[in-house]
């Protein structure tokens, strides 16, 4: 919760809100959300929710787009998400690549230590989404609630997974935020 009480829930970007690209999503025409992502927000976002993304983006150290194409890519986001009745409370960006040695890479836990910070609170037991092993070992590194949605890179991540009780695993973001708002 934050210092206003409210709940928080981190997501990642890529494979859990929009479709995922091993080419990277390069412009906002490349940034599709998959069905149901921009809903599951909106629902969250309504009962009250902060929902806060926290992407991994190395194509920018990559050279393959720009933090203003960037920039553009989550202005859509942002602006589809509130087409749908939601919002996105922040975005927290990684934008160097895997062997630049920064703390804020996922698995490192630097992007969630950002979000704790801007909100003022603890992500000790705060739902983390994602679709990746990298993103479930940042929320853990932090006591997150790390959660795997099978979209994205999530099916494969989660043959890798093997038996590992402490990831709650859904089907796709809709599924994870329909859990969430029963739990409420």
């Amino acid at each position: 919760m934050d210092a206003n009480g409210r709940r928080l829930v981190v997501l990642d970007r890529d494979g859990v809100i929009n479709r995922e690209s091993r080419d990277f999503i390069r412009s906002p025409e490349e940034w599709i959300p998959l069905p149901g992502s921009l809903d599951a927000i909106a629902e969250l976002t309504r009962a009250g929710w902060l929902a806060v993304v926290a992407t991994n983006q190395s194509g920018i150290a990559r050279g393959f787009f720009t933090a203003e194409e960037l920039q553009a890519i989550h202005r859509k986001m942002r602006s589809a998400v509130e087409a749908a009745g939601g919002r996105v409370d922040g975005i927290f960006v990684c934008p160097h690549g895997p062997d630049e040695g920064c703390d804020c890479r996922k698995p490192k836990p630097g992007l969630f230590r950002q979000v704790e910070a801007a909100f003022g609170a603890s992500l000790v037991g705060a739902p983390a989404v994602g679709d990746s092993l990298r993103d479930l070992q940042a929320a853990q590194a932090v006591g997150a609630r790390a959660i795997l949605v099978r979209t994205g890179n999530g099916i494969e991540t989660e043959r890798r997974l093997a038996t590992d009780a402490a990831i709650e695993v859904f089907d796709d973001l809709a599924a994870v935020s329909a859990a969430l708002l029963r739990e409420q």
